[in-house]
């Protein structure tokens, strides 16, 4: 690699650090804005090469939907995405569920199914529109030093080292956020001891663009509806137990996810590949600091239940780009402040939900049963509370950001 002595230095504009599923919506988001930024991701701008682009499925709200139609990224990948127009919850051995419909509540979907992979192919043909952006990829943030007005970045590629000062640095790098370690902002960890599985199925019968969530003992299991009858399947398993399910055949690997999730459609077939993912939680205890704040994963990374992971992330992508597009100085304090507060019921009540569930859904105590049994027929049969749980399985939670309350073309 040939580095220059002197590296060059230019003002970015907003500087995002991480190319990911997030940090690509919030690059794409502030272009649609007018505003100038560059964008460093350590990986080449190519799907196989990303690796947030892989193999989940992913379950976006209709909010992350009306989000990503405002930004212009839905038009380059609806061809691929598959409408969620029921949602039903149950406990393995209890009596209790709860059914969410769409006509019920007026919309024509209350979410999409939409492999991450395709979704990465959609963000990258959307950065190509972009003109007020500047790509660094495959490049690696080196080093970061403050400045009065900013941060300074040493960004290493091929080409060499060049230096960046940016009023504002956005840390959208993962839940191992590189940043975020730079900042000196702490996270809080928790290790739920889970593995994830997730792949493809054939059910005997047919979806109806239903899906599944299921609580056990051993973790939560889920099917999704996808394209050609096929759905998407989501396994959780003790860690303990991961290398030994990485190690069954096919049909002992349908025994065991058709004797977690039970015969509501038949019998279950063809399973794709399986990918394991170890499931952990990672909350940062701020958002921002000094010139720069977190996003995505570098920001909170949660339990997958609910499938709130990249839905939660869009959103602050988006009401980041909504706040930086009508500020005279990006990375203002008092800026960052009305970010981090306007962003704080959102964020907090998501992270709650997710490990609330997982903590109490899924403990095998035989004294919860009734009550969790009660909570999902009330979740069921008591409309505020039926109009609640749907709102925010669409995503419409706390203050968001304009984007997302748009409506489908």
């Amino acid at each position: 690699m040939n580095v220059p002595t002197s590296p060059a230095t230019n003002d970015s504009g907003v500087l995002i650090i991480g190319g990911g599923l997030v940090g690509a919506s919030l690059a794409i988001a502030l272009d649609a804005a007018g505003i100038a930024a560059t964008l460093v991701e350590t990986a080449a701008p190519r799907a196989d090469a990303q690796p947030s682009y892989d193999e989940r499925n992913l379950a976006l709200a209709r909010a992350t939907v009306n989000g990503l139609e405002a930004i212009g990224v839905w038009r380059h990948a609806r061809a691929g995405a598959t409408p969620i127009r029921h949602i039903h919850v149950s406990r393995a051995g209890e009596f209790g569920s709860a059914r969410i419909d769409a006509d019920k509540h007026g919309v024509d979907a209350l979410g999409w199914t939409l492999p991450a992979r395709e979704l990465g192919v959609a963000l990258l043909r959307r950065l190509d529109e972009c003109t007020r952006l500047t790509r660094l990829a495959p490049a690696t943030l080196a080093g970061l030093e403050p400045l009065a007005g900013g941060w300074r970045a040493r960004i290493d590629s091929a080409d060499g080292s060049r230096c960046i000062d940016t009023p504002l640095l956005v840390g959208a790098d993962g839940t191992e956020s590189f940043v975020r370690a730079r900042l000196g902002i702490e996270a809080e960890r928790h290790d739920y001891r889970q593995t994830l599985f997730v792949c493809t199925i054939t059910p005997e019968r047919d979806h109806a663009n239903r899906a599944w969530e299921r609580f056990a003992d051993g973790g939560p299991i889920a099917l999704l509806p996808l394209a050609e009858r096929r759905c998407g399947l989501v396994l959780t398993v003790a860690a303990e137990a991961a290398d030994g399910v990485a190690a069954l055949d096919d049909a002992a690997f349908i025994e065991l996810a058709q004797r977690r999730l039970g015969w509501r459609l038949g019998r279950l077939s063809r399973p794709g590949k399986r990918h394991p993912y170890a499931i952990r939680r990672v909350a940062a205890s701020a958002l921002v600091a000094p010139r720069a704040v977190l996003v995505g994963n570098a920001a909170q990374t949660v339990h997958p239940i609910g499938a709130q992971g990249f839905n939660l992330g869009l959103r602050d992508a988006l009401t980041l780009a909504e706040m930086v597009a009508g500020a005279a100085d990006p990375g203002a304090a008092d800026l960052l402040q009305r970010y981090a507060a306007r962003r704080a019921p959102d964020r907090e009540g998501t992270m709650a939900m997710s490990h609330g569930l997982v903590q109490l859904a899924c403990l095998p105590q035989p004294l919860l049963a009734p009550l969790r049994s009660l909570a999902l027929l009330a979740c069921d049969r008591v409309p505020p509370l039926q109009r609640a749980l749907a709102r925010r399985g669409m995503g419409f939670r706390g203050d968001p950001p304009l984007a997302v309350l748009e409506r489908l073309p």
